[in-house]
């Protein structure tokens, strides 16, 4: 049976190894290399139940589905309750048994995706929560309101982790499991986000060549992320409000409607009371959304957190290149508590990152960081009122030219993202766009991979 089952497994493209025995099966897992183990309840003088409490010892164990031609009640729930996949009986199918294993294996890369999502969970918590009052306050709500499928509105200016806390929500709920879908509602038309959310069937508009599920239904039970949720057109906003409220979608061009399982989380940087006054946003929308409000502070009315924030960055630096006895000094520190930080936690970040890559020593003074944070200005190239020009001078040109390079320069120092470009350059990201499509730039103007909007 253990030959027939190798050749059955390895045929179908697994890697396949084998053991005669409990000693011989807890050898080859100790190698740590094993996905999903197969094994017979009787194992000439040990017991299939021992191998299955090896493998649930280990740190990262496999999943076990049970083999036996004895197949009574009693046994079924004796390995089940040591945390077996399955039970199954001889004979068996074929087919049954490779469906079996394949389920084995998405079960089990679902806790292998869980596991490191709550790893990163508890090192992104340190992006965005210091100690604080205010932030304390945060992360206890975040900790309370996760378990539920409550919709959570994040407010905040950029930069101040809005997204993070969304998925600190995710990650700490039981949908943890399932995929987190973030939507940049700012860098979709209407027609596009429509789409996007609510899906689409064949033919509905030009390019509608198949059917397509959209983010909410695709996202199963996991959460969609609705961020720059100011942005969204009016028109649009009166969907997602009839959405949210009967839990179904309408794909576009279509006439029925289908239900969705996913929790929303939404994030804005705008005052959302401000924009329904202005008659932008729809009050009902907003009253729908903000079930739960998550507030996050601005960076300078937390000063106490900077330190803690830069030193958390600097050690990813450290890390990052090698350079274990990176440190700031007592003294960029205090220039660095002194800034109000119009950029929040993402411009101290950035601010991190360039002194660390920039430095040749490993004490990170005040010479390290920006001109801008020490009250300095930047050295002009010539004296006012001594520029030369050339003849045929274009004003018009020059201004235009000097834009392209920084458009340029952003999107290099992004990565391709647009949106951070903007940020970097503070620009709107509608702004961004504009003036980037004007110059006939693209993410792949500096060579690299194309970047997500």
């Amino acid at each position: 049976m253990r030959e027939y089952l190798e050749v059955l497994l390895t045929r179908v493209g697994y890697r396949v190894s084998i053991a005669g025995s409990e000693k011989a099966a807890s050898e080859v897992l100790g190698s740590g290399s094993v996905d999903v183990v197969i094994s017979d309840m009787k194992l000439g003088q040990g017991s299939g139940l021992n191998v299955l409490k090896a493998a649930r010892s280990l740190s990262a164990p496999p999943e076990v589905i049970l083999i036996t031609a004895f197949g009574t009640p009693t046994a079924a729930v004796e390995a089940m309750r040591a945390g077996a996949y399955d039970y199954i009986c001889k004979p068996f199918d074929n087919e049954e048994l490779k469906l079996l294993v394949q389920k084995a294996l998405e079960k089990r890369g679902l806790r292998e995706e869980n596991r490191q999502l709550r790893r990163s969970l508890s090192g992104m918590r340190g992006l965005w929560v210091g100690d604080s009052p205010a932030m304390q306050e945060v992360w206890g709500l975040v900790e309370k309101v996760a378990p539920s499928r409550t919709t959570v509105l994040i407010t905040g200016e950029s930069g101040t982790g809005k997204e993070l806390v969304a998925r600190a929500l995710h990650l700490r709920s039981t949908r943890a499991g399932a995929p987190f879908t973030p939507v940049n509602c700012a860098a979709l038309n209407e027609g596009v986000l429509e789409s996007e959310l609510f899906g689409h069937v064949k033919g509905s508009f030009t390019g509608a060549q198949t059917d397509r599920a959209g983010i909410l239904v695709s996202a199963g039970e996991g959460t969609v992320f609705l961020d720059e949720i100011g942005e969204v057109p009016m028109s649009t906003q009166v969907k997602l409000l009839r959405v949210l409220q009967e839990r179904r979608v309408k794909p576009v061009g279509s006439s029925s409607e289908v239900p969705f399982h996913a929790r929303v989380v939404a994030a804005t940087n705008k005052r959302l009371e401000v924009e329904v006054k202005a008659g932008r946003f729809r009050e009902d929308l907003l009253y729908r959304l903000n079930v739960i409000t998550v507030d996050l502070p601005p960076l300078r009315e937390r000063k106490g957190d900077i330190p803690l924030l830069a030193r958390h960055f600097l050690a990813q630096m450290r890390e990052e290149l090698g350079r274990p006895n990176l440190d700031f000094s007592s003294a960029a520190i205090e220039v660095l508590e002194r800034y109000p930080f119009p950029g929040n936690v993402r411009q101290l970040q950035n601010i991190v990152e360039r002194a660390a890559t920039l430095s040749d020593t490993d004490v990170l003074g005040p010479d390290t960081l920006p001109l801008a944070l020490r009250g300095e200005r930047e050295p002009e190239a010539q004296a006012a009122g001594t520029v030369e020009l050339p003849t045929g001078f274009s004003l018009e040109r020059y201004l235009d030219d000097a834009e392209r390079r920084y458009l340029l320069t952003a999107l290099q120092r992004a990565g391709g993202v647009k949106t951070r470009a903007a940020e970097l350059l503070g620009l709107s990201f509608r702004s961004f766009r504009y003036r980037a499509a004007k110059h006939g730039l693209s993410d792949r103007e500096d060579g690299g991979e194309p970047g997500p909007e």
